[in-house]
């Protein structure tokens, strides 16, 4: 898939093309080439994690197309108190953005839900996963297209994973077809680039951002207005 760069200068001009051709693989045109390499991707592992029943803070991983999407729908629920891009899923260590976009890591743009679930609970969480995407949709949401872009739903332990499979059922049974979502146990979450972190709010001009970004948000929000923050942009 082309760079951010080139693609957001090709479809600047029209709506019908950068629906069709500016996905969540292209960048911020001014974006500074020094940005790229300044900050290493981070992780988390399984066998780090320290999640626990009655914690002030817990943790949750999703990934359903372009993170930017998906981070900035998380940051509008009560509870959370942060989304971190980042990608998972895959079977390369160290992955970087440009390598991600291969589609041959293995690995799926995914996001890290920092929340307190005293405030928002993991079901929850699902719920929002299911409804703020097309969940029959294989291999990408809406103009993002490629195994990058899949749908997977990460779970850390039984509890969450039956949540998860039940959820998944009825919704299928509801809509009388397949929901494209895998469902996985949570391995390695490697943190992305720094110019990826909170993308829709940093730069709102950019076209992807206006076209598919904050409309996908936008029906979200009409969807689940009783989950939102009271000052959710």
């Amino acid at each position: 898939m082309k760079n951010r760069i080139i693609i957001a200068a090709l479809i600047a001009g029209t709506l019908a093309l950068s629906l069709l051709f500016n996905g969540c693989a292209n960048a911020n045109q001014n974006r500074d080439k020094a940005q790229l390499t300044a900050t290493a991707p981070g992780s988390v592992q399984a066998d780090a994690l320290t999640d626990k029943p009655g914690q002030e803070q817990a943790t949750a991983y999703f990934a359903s197309g372009c993170f930017w999407c998906v981070e900035a729908i998380y940051e509008s629920i009560n509870g959370v108190e942060e989304a971190v891009s980042g990608y998972a899923g895959g079977h390369t260590k160290n992955p970087t953005y440009e390598e991600s976009n291969t589609g041959r890591t293995g690995h799926a743009e995914a996001v890290k839900v920092i929340y307190d679930p005293a405030k928002v609970s993991f079901s929850q969480l699902v719920d929002v996963y299911f409804g703020s995407q097309d969940p029959t949709q294989v291999n990408g949401q809406g103009p993002d297209r490629g195994s990058q872009y899949r749908s997977i739903i990460f779970y850390q332990n039984e509890a969450e994973k039956k949540i998860i499979d039940q959820k998944k059922a009825a919704l299928a049974e509801q809509l009388g077809e397949p929901v494209a979502a895998e469902v996985e146990p949570f391995d390695v979450f490697w943190e992305a680039e720094a110019y990826h972190q909170n993308y829709e709010v940093q730069h709102p001009e950019n076209p992807y951002i206006q076209n598919v970004s904050i409309p996908r948000l936008n029906r979200f929000k009409a969807k689940f207005p009783e989950l939102l923050k009271a000052n959710s942009h």
